[in-house]
């Protein structure tokens, strides 16, 4: 059944609006009396069309239930902006695994140094990654996607979380052995191509962030978050 996110919801109504509408009526070729689902806030809809227009498509609630796609922890990515496009996949895959945010971060072996006034175009595509992702993937919310941030705004937001984790290409910890719970905030730290200063690691280790390794073989930076969030979704029940 065709997925949309809206916050134009009420305990009868949900109006989709925008873009979204167009596709509902010209792609989709939707007409009265279809069904689809309507996302709010991990919420969804079963709803039926009651009108449709290229503004607006109406349609009546006729019951609702929290997403089961939703896991039971809320996960951040912090990556550290990668070359080219790869960011793309890294935040489609996130929004599929069930991550709740995506930070980019400027680190310092970033390629990658876009300022927030080069980012900000960047960002909107991101998003709509995201969104799509969470269309395809049958999420209840659409993952955030941050402004680009530097490594003192990541480890001070990092140190406040539940769980927090940086993924170091020379070891650490294995995720069996940190103690993840549910129903808590998980924040994990993952680098560039060139990985982490030795300073970058300190600093995490001073604000109470561990230090993790997944495994044996060096993982590309698009590779990493995907295995880490892989990792942490299992071992707290989410897969």
């Amino acid at each position: 059944m065709p997925r949309f996110f809206s916050n134009e919801i009420t305990e009868d109504t949900a109006i989709i609006s925008g873009s979204d509408a167009v596709h509902i009526g010209r792609s989709l070729r939707m007409r009265i009396g279809d069904e689809l689902i309507v996302c709010k806030n991990g919420i969804e809809y079963s709803t039926s069309i009651q009108s449709i227009s290229d503004e607006q498509v109406i349609c009546k609630v006729n019951s609702s239930c929290k997403s089961t796609a939703e896991p039971n922890v809320n996960l951040t990515l912090f990556q550290a902006m990668p070359k080219g496009d790869k960011l793309d996949l890294i935040v489609q895959k996130a929004v599929e695994l069930g991550a709740a945010r995506i930070c980019p971060v400027i680190t310092s072996r970033c390629v990658s140094r876009p300022d927030k006034k080069g980012f900000d175009k960047k960002r909107s595509r991101l998003q709509k990654i995201a969104l799509e992702a969470a269309k395809q993937s049958g999420r209840g919310i659409i993952p955030e996607i941050s402004d680009i941030m530097n490594i003192n705004q990541c480890t001070e937001l990092l140190a406040k979380m539940d769980h927090s984790f940086i993924c170091y290409e020379k070891g650490g910890k294995n995720l069996r052995e940190v103690g993840l719970t549910s129903d808590s905030n998980i924040g994990i730290f993952i680098g560039s191509e060139g990985g982490f200063e030795q300073s970058e690691v300190d600093e995490c280790i001073e604000k109470g962030i561990t230090v993790i390794g997944l495994g044996n073989r060096i993982l590309r930076c698009e590779t990493a978050p995907i295995s880490a969030i892989s990792i942490i979704m299992n071992l707290t029940g989410n897969m």
